[in-house]
Formats: C-alpha cells, structure tokens, sequence
C-alpha cells in the first residue's frame, strides 16, 4: 500500500510531517534511486527510500519517552554554545525526536518519540492542545494584568495570542507563581506575553502537555511512558479540535 512520502519519513521518526515535507524540498529524499518531489507516494515495503543516502527503516513498534527537561539545556540535537542538549540525558541507540520546544532557560516536561504522526498532531496548531505551565514571576500580577492575559494579549511583533487559563497558584515559599494553560505554542510566548504587560519571567516549568502530567518525575530523569499514557495521549490527539 503507498502513502505520501512524508507520512513514511514521519513514521520513521524523521519529524513532524511538517519538518518531512521540508527534506523532500531540499531534495534529501529519494526513492530507487530517484530525487524525490512533494507529493509522491511510495510503499517502504518494496521500495528503497533514503534520506541523505541513508535508508529509512519504518519501526515496527514506537519509542515514548517523558524527560524533565532542566533548565540551561537545548532541545535539539546539535550543541550550540557548550550547552547540553536532550541527548545528554536521553542517551539510546533508538533515533527519537522531540515534540515540540523548550527555550533554553525553560524547563520541564518534553515528550520524545519516533511517532511522526503522534508529534505532528501534538504541535500542529491547528490541533489546539493543551500546554500547562508553572510561572514565576518577579511581582506579583494585578487583576486587570490576569484578566488581559485571559483574554489575549497583541503581541510586539504582531499577532494576538488566544485566550488563557491564567491563575494565580499558592506555593509553600510564598513566591509569585501562576498556572497557564495555552491551546497554542507562539515562539516564547508567555515570556513576551509577560513583558507586554510590564512583568518579567524569573522560571518556566512545563507540566503538562495534553493529558500527560510530569508528576514527580525529577529534573535530568526521564521514563518510559507506561502503556495507559500512551493511550491516552492517542486518544488526545484523535478527539484534538482541528480548525
């Protein structure tokens, strides 16, 4: 049976099928021999497929991996600057990928998974799923700087973010900390976000994405997920609002 050659290369835990379709742009893709074109379709099953002249081998059953990620590490590949990356903490001979980004100085619950499909429904946007996040902030926000974080904010550089569940959260050391959960993933949005409203982001923790929770899992540890959270996750993305 052929489908697109993206859906294949995003099995095959390349990426989202996104990032996939981008590969056969550049012309890294080919099929028996042949450059490959957006659009084609293939079987893996008789066909030889490569990127970058190494062949795509589609796994029979998928990795899901829940790290905590600490803050001052990359979420790449690729070290930049010295710093550490996933791959340092998350060290097996599988290729995973992972879903979605933390900035560097952020912190918290990563998925990484060779399921093209599971990571693209988890970070298109259109799909709408939920993010959580614990924010400290350097004073504490007003309730009219709550309500317009609620009700969405125009952003510096154009654009104006969806609405928010923002509240306040009580932590035992009595610092400034609030709960956000997001239904889209802008480029450091509740850092700018933050600074459209004249407060300043002091730490970021993710703790939820969709319906997996980071739980006591700590700083530097990951796992494997446990087969009812995989489950789950599958379930999210199907029921996920596509508009």
């Amino acid at each position: 049976m052929t489908e697109r050659l993206q859906k294949i290369l995003a099995r095959a835990g390349f990426g989202s099928r996104r990032t996939c379709e981008e590969f056969i742009r550049e012309g890294r893709v080919r099929v028996d021999g042949q450059v490959a074109q957006l659009g084609d379709r293939a079987d893996e099953r008789i066909s030889l497929i490569t990127i970058d002249g190494q062949p795509v081998i589609v796994p029979s059953e998928y990795i899901y991996i829940m790290l905590n990620k600490p803050r001052g590490v990359l979420s790449s590949s690729r070290s930049q600057g010295g710093h550490p990356t996933l791959y340092d903490y998350v060290n097996i001979d599988e290729r995973v990928f992972p879903v979605g980004r933390l900035d560097l100085d952020s912190e918290g619950l990563i998925i990484l998974t060779d399921d093209g499909d599971l990571t693209h429904r988890l970070t298109h946007p259109s799909y709408k799923h939920e993010k959580e996040y614990l924010v400290q902030l350097d004073q504490t926000p007003t309730n009219d700087q709550l309500q317009r974080w609620r009700d969405g904010l125009e952003l510096p550089e154009g654009g104006i973010t969806l609405p928010a569940n923002v509240r306040m959260d009580t932590q035992e050391d009595n610092t400034r900390w609030i709960r956000i959960v997001l239904r889209e993933g802008r480029k450091r949005q509740i850092r700018v976000s933050a600074e459209a409203l004249g407060l300043c982001v002091i730490r970021l923790i993710r703790v939820r994405h969709g319906s997996l929770e980071m739980g006591e899992l700590r700083p530097g540890k990951w796992r494997n997920l446990l087969p009812e959270e995989i489950r789950d996750l599958k379930i999210t993305v199907t029921d996920g609002e596509k508009v």
